[in-house]
């Protein structure tokens, strides 16, 4: 951007450019209702206004009225606590830049943002480099939203509600103090980019698997200790960031085990002899848990569990290179694991399955950034 001291248009008009004023904002709001006495009555809009480093305290009010075909708004880099109602008026705008500045206490948004326009028309919002300690419940009705992007704040997690922006592509929230990832963030179908580096996180759930859209995932820089193993099934996926995790080194056996109880351990053995039952010979809270089985990864052994399982570490190498920790859960202790040697100079069996499911992985896997 071509920086600008009495204002800049460009695009036939179409864009006025006054980033780094040294200008009172008196002084700005009284241009700035001057370019709009300006338009009205011509066929002239503007479509983008870039205000970023002018030391704004507060929205220019001129907003509210001079600009109704506003597309995008850049007041980056500012002095802003809270985007006030004149935000309300730009019925249109489709991108809103505010990081770098003070936003995140009791009113930083507008209060009627949720059932505003904006709802509809909003695209992209950037509020990075800001205060928020968590995110602002109206963002998450702003239903056309693309790109959302919340780095460098102070959020200490994602709301299950982040599902509801059904349209999310990109999705950056580095830099924060997220501790966990609800599953309900793999209820995004659009989602291509997500950015979670930088915080507390220390496992990520089986459930995003259902991303299947994802082409980046960006996880550096937490406390993860491995995956899970379902991450394979990240069709799309281009690029996987784990640098900066304490990642497991050697292969860990056994880490919880609780034997099963009475009730798995005859629910198992319905399952794994096929005794038929119908609906009409248990009751209903039985019927749910016999449909509750999951299936043992080993193939050699056809199991299943329910509530009890043993969780181990299987290193699985992608792009010839990098091999990655993912969790996977096997039916009891005695299942002959195809990762249960703990041996890295071994030429056993756990080596070659590594390598056989390394093969369906590495063709998708672009990039898989560990240094």
């Amino acid at each position: 951007m071509e920086e600008a001291g009495a204002g800049v248009a460009t695009n036939g008009e179409a864009e006025l450019n006054w980033s780094r004023l040294s200008v009172s904002l008196e002084t700005l709001e009284s241009e700035l209702e001057a370019r709009g006495e300006e338009r009205r009555g011509t066929r002239e809009a503007l479509l983008r206004l870039l205000l970023p480093h002018n030391r704004l305290v507060s929205l220019p009010r001129a907003l509210g009225s001079g600009f109704p075909h506003l597309q995008l708004l850049d007041v980056s880099g500012n002095a802003l606590t809270a985007l006030g109602p004149e935000l309300l008026a730009l019925r249109g705008l489709r991108t809103l830049l505010a990081r770098n500045n003070r936003l995140g206490g009791p009113g930083a948004l507008p209060k009627g943002l949720a059932q505003s326009p904006l709802r509809h028309s909003l695209q992209v919002l950037n509020l990075s480099g800001n205060c928020f300690q968590e995110v602002p419940p109206s963002l998450l009705e702003l239903r056309a939203l693309q790109t959302l992007s919340l780095g460098g704040n102070q959020l200490q997690s994602i709301p299950a509600e982040i599902e509801n922006l059904q349209s999310l592509e990109c999705l950056y929230l580095g830099g924060n103090f997220i501790k966990e990832i609800p599953p309900e963030l793999a209820n995004l179908p659009s989602l291509n980019y997500l950015v979670l580096c930088d915080n507390k996180i220390q496992s990520v759930p089986p459930q995003l698997s259902q991303l299947h859209s994802l082409r980046s995932l960006s996880l550096h820089n937490n406390l993860l200790t491995y995956l899970p193993r379902e991450i394979l099934n990240l069709i799309h996926l281009e690029e996987l960031s784990l640098r900066g995790n304490p990642l497991v080194v050697r292969f860990v056996r056994d880490l919880t085990y609780d034997p099963p109880t009475l009730l798995e351990l005859a629910a198992r053995t319905i399952k794994i002899r096929n005794i038929s039952y119908t609906p009409y010979d248990l009751p209903g809270n039985l019927l749910r848990y016999l449909s509750s089985a999951s299936n043992c990864p080993n193939p050699k052994c056809g199991g299943v569990y329910f509530d009890c399982c043993v969780r181990q570490i299987k290193f699985v190498d992608f792009c010839g290179k990098y091999r990655l920790p993912l969790m996977h859960y096997l039916c009891s202790p005695e299942c002959s694991s195809p990762c249960s040697s703990a041996s890295h100079s071994s030429t056993s069996q756990s080596e070659s399955d590594s390598e056989d499911e390394a093969g369906v992985a590495a063709h998708r896997m672009q990039k898989v950034l560990l240094g």
